[in-house]
């Protein structure tokens, strides 16, 4: 479909730091996932500007320092840790006669390579189209010509108009597969709250060791490797707690620093499963000098995708490479746990995490029969969101007699005001 130059993988890695950012941080980041996508780093070059420059991104001067370090190292890859416009990604590939790569096209092609499942495959090839349909006006000189020539003429529309065409119908079928997942893992989901099991849903910032805490509260044996995106096929497990409680666990995809919004979108139905938990293991690597901004580019993504709401318990993993650190439980002014400090590979701590979860979905429960009119209909709607209705019945006089049970807090919240 594209006239491009053949992509390889020796690849050149180009930072420009910006006011406001961290070069040595977001180099090393990027480092790990040119490796992650399997490149052969042969050169790095950084670099600051105060913006962007609108032809290359980078200024004449900086490409030119690139195109000659492709030149002596031979490389057949640039990939650049921003994100660029068709037009400045042409205009360097062009240049430098070489594939480039952006921030973005790094990491679907990294999630290509990690998705195992139907679903996943689904999910990263429709943010893979999505993501082409905006590079499709970069002007290609066959794509803006008039198909012609004996068995070739068509009905009139360009290439160009051809090729977009295909993409809308293809992100159509894909999107329409992903809505019966969608609706599958909804009713799982009801399943699982009619049988009043909690789900508790781990995230946090990719190569935290979500996994490994997974594999060591569940007793599985899911992939885990010191790389970004290990994990991309959501992975859920029934787990039995000390005192008998039961849990759903669900391990996610990572989330990183501007994660592009192609992925979230297209995600949304395995991320979903985040959204609709009981409660979040937040997973922080303890070890990182960037956990404080880790953390904040998490709540952001959790923010897109509408889960904010959602209870959090911080978990500070890796303690084993903290010199003297040790395992501990942290309590807000209420007594709420709020922070547990544990390590997943060597087992320390994991027993106060787990005291940390009977707590948590253990709350003080209300239960209590009442009894709503027509007039409290939006309440019971909310009710029934919140899972909260065990038994119903209808008197004659259309009156609803119902059997509730939720958190004391949530029968506070909605019930003050009938009073």
């Amino acid at each position: 479909m594209f006239e491009r130059p053949q992509t390889g993988n020796i690849a050149i890695l180009v930072n420009i730091s910006f006011p406001g950012t961290s070069a040595r941080e977001a180099l090393t980041e990027f480092h790990e996932l040119a490796l992650a996508a399997g490149a052969t780093i042969v050169g790095t070059i950084t670099g600051t500007r105060a913006t962007p420059e609108p032809k290359y991104f980078i200024g004449s001067g900086k490409a030119a320092e690139i195109q000659m370090l492709v030149t002596t190292t031979k490389a057949d890859l640039v990939l650049i840790n921003h994100d660029l416009s068709p037009a400045q990604e042409r205009n360097l590939e062009k240049l430098l006669s070489c594939r480039v790569l952006d921030r973005t096209g790094l990491i679907l092609d990294i999630f290509a390579q990690r998705a195992r499942t139907h679903e996943g495959k689904l999910q990263v090839e429709l943010a893979q189209l999505q993501h082409m349909a905006t590079r499709l006006v970069r002007g290609w000189t066959h794509l803006e010509r008039q198909r012609g020539g004996i068995g070739l003429r068509g009905p009139g529309e360009t290439q160009l108009e051809t090729d977009r065409r295909l993409i809308r119908n293809r992100i159509k079928t894909i999107s329409k597969r992903l809505e019966k997942v969608r609706q599958q893992r909804s009713q799982g989901r009801k399943a699982r709250h009619r049988s009043e099991v909690p789900t508790v849903s781990i995230v946090g910032y990719t190569n935290a060791g979500k996994s490994t805490l997974f594999n060591r509260l569940t007793n599985a044996e899911v992939f885990v490797a010191n790389q970004p995106f290990a994990t991309l096929d959501p992975t859920l497990r029934r787990v039995e707690l000390a005192d008998g409680l039961k849990i759903i666990l669900a391990d996610t995809v990572g989330f990183i620093r501007d994660l592009p919004h192609d992925l979230v979108e297209s995600f949304r139905a395995t991320l979903e499963e985040t959204q609709e938990a009981d409660l979040l293991l937040h997973v922080v690597d303890a070890h990182s000098k960037t956990k404080h901004d880790q953390i904040e580019q998490v709540n952001e993504v959790l923010t897109q995708i509408d889960a904010e709401q959602v209870p959090q318990l911080i978990i500070y993993n890796k303690i084993d490479l903290l010199p003297e650190a040790e395992p501990r439980l942290e309590r807000n002014a209420e007594g709420i746990p709020r922070r547990v400090w544990v390590s997943a590979v060597t087992g320390a701590g994991i027993d106060l995490l787990q005291t940390a979860l009977q707590e948590l979905l253990q709350r003080e429960m209300v239960q209590e029969n009442i009894i709503l009119t027509a007039d409290n209909a939006q309440l019971r709607a909310t009710l029934y969101n919140l899972n909260a209705i065990k038994t119903e019945t209808m008197d004659e006089d259309g009156r609803w007699h119902l059997l509730i049970s939720l958190p004391k807090i949530e029968y506070i919240r909605l019930f003050e005001n009938l009073r």
